[in-house]
């Protein structure tokens, strides 16, 4: 049966306006309600980039510092954790087009990122730091006290463009930490300087004898990243962040990683 112009207009028309309603109720439910109707927090990471997130070459799974962070989250939220692996060229533009609800990948909050994306309270705060041998009673407090000192870096690092803007500072570029530790250790440099983070990492986990030295720059925070627009989602990431502060599930997780809870500001002496 054929039917008539005036039906097929008042169907389609009907078709448009159910689209658009469901269109507006997703858009009103918003992220959180979203992942809590799915039951699943989906975090895009790099899963290659050990402490952070990694994987585990007897499990196969996905593990690291970012990893548990995850989970723990998930689990405050009540729902369970689907991780997506995603190159870091490619993370944020794949936020962006809802590849995954949050980026949980040591994203650096800056004005240029918040431009496009709402970020959670900082979970990880992190300095330039010096690395010393454990034996090394030296009172290196900051740059200037290693005028005629030699300072291992890692060459192309931000580390080593830092180092050479320094004044008096000698500074010898190696390969990647294992050389400079190694030189370290051999007493052919003084010090040597890495991120406060993998340096907490490199004294928990290596043999090698060395200490965290005097932190030398200012603090940048990392935050977790999620599509503008989501105040209860926001405010719900915001509330398992900050409750795993106070009651010490961060500071645990920190710990297994680290040694350090590495939420917490660590400034220049």
């Amino acid at each position: 049966m054929k039917l008539s112009k005036y039906v097929r207009n008042a169907l389609a028309a009907g078709t448009m306006a159910f689209a658009g309603l469901a269109m507006a109720s997703a858009h009103a439910a918003g992220l959180l309600d979203t992942v809590k109707a799915r039951g699943t927090l989906i975090v895009g990471m790099e899963g290659t980039y050990p402490p952070f997130n990694f994987v585990d070459t007897k499990t196969q799974q996905l593990d690291g510092f970012d990893v548990d962070v995850a989970k723990l989250i998930a689990h405050k939220l009540g729902v369970k954790v689907q991780f997506v692996k995603t190159e870091w060229s490619g993370i944020l533009a794949g936020l962006e087009s809802g590849k995954f609800d949050v980026i949980i990948n040591q994203v650096g909050i800056t004005p240029e990122r918040q431009k496009t994306f709402d970020f959670s309270v900082p979970y990880v705060a992190s300095s330039p730091q010096l690395i010393l041998r454990k034996d090394d009673n030296s009172q290196y407090k900051s740059f200037a006290d290693l005028k005629g000192k030699k300072l291992g870096v890692s060459q192309g690092s931000n580390y080593e463009a830092m180092a050479k803007a320094q004044p008096g500072v000698v500074v010898k570029s190696y390969p990647g930490a294992p050389e400079y530790l190694s030189d370290l250790v051999g007493k052919r440099v003084d010090a040597a300087l890495n991120d406060q983070l993998m340096t907490a990492y490199l004294v928990k986990t290596s043999n090698i004898p060395i200490k965290g030295g005097a932190i030398v720059g200012d603090p940048k925070f990392n935050g977790i990243p999620f599509k503008k627009g989501n105040p209860k989602f926001e405010a719900a990431i915001n509330k398992a962040l900050q409750d795993s502060f106070k009651d010490g599930e961060f500071a645990k997780i920190s710990t297994k990683w680290f040694g350090i809870d590495v939420s917490k500001v660590r400034k220049a002496g």
